[in-house]
């Protein structure tokens, strides 16, 4: 389901991949019954390939890894959560259009 810029995170290495890393990270939580998930997921793909090398972007199966969705407080999806030096910089819920997406990003990488 990800692209090729997009890649899987799960709770396991959720830690090193997000809250470890040196550039910001913008998580996609999603399911794979999730009809708005699946309409974000080009617009996600569409971002990570604009901002490669600035910016890491990865998804996490909802359905598949409980634990991180539980910390962070999600309960609608889909959810992105944009990390800065390992802390919730910003949060986008539910279907937006991609200049919502990249306005939360531009604060973060310029």
């Amino acid at each position: 389901m990800a692209g090729h810029a997009v890649h899987e995170v799960n709770d396991a290495t959720f830690e090193k991949e997000v809250l470890q890393s040196p550039q910001p990270v913008l998580v996609d939580f999603w399911a794979a019954w999730c009809g708005p998930c699946r309409a974000l997921a080009p617009v996600v793909d569409e971002v990570a390939t604009q901002y490669t090398g600035k910016l890491k972007v990865m998804k996490m199966d909802v359905d598949s890894n409980s634990a991180t969705p539980m910390r962070y407080g999600i309960r609608g999806i889909p959810a992105l959560l944009l990390f800065k030096g390992g802390k919730v910089a910003d949060q986008i819920v539910g279907f937006v259009p991609k200049e919502t997406i990249e306005r939360s990003i531009q604060k973060l990488v310029s």
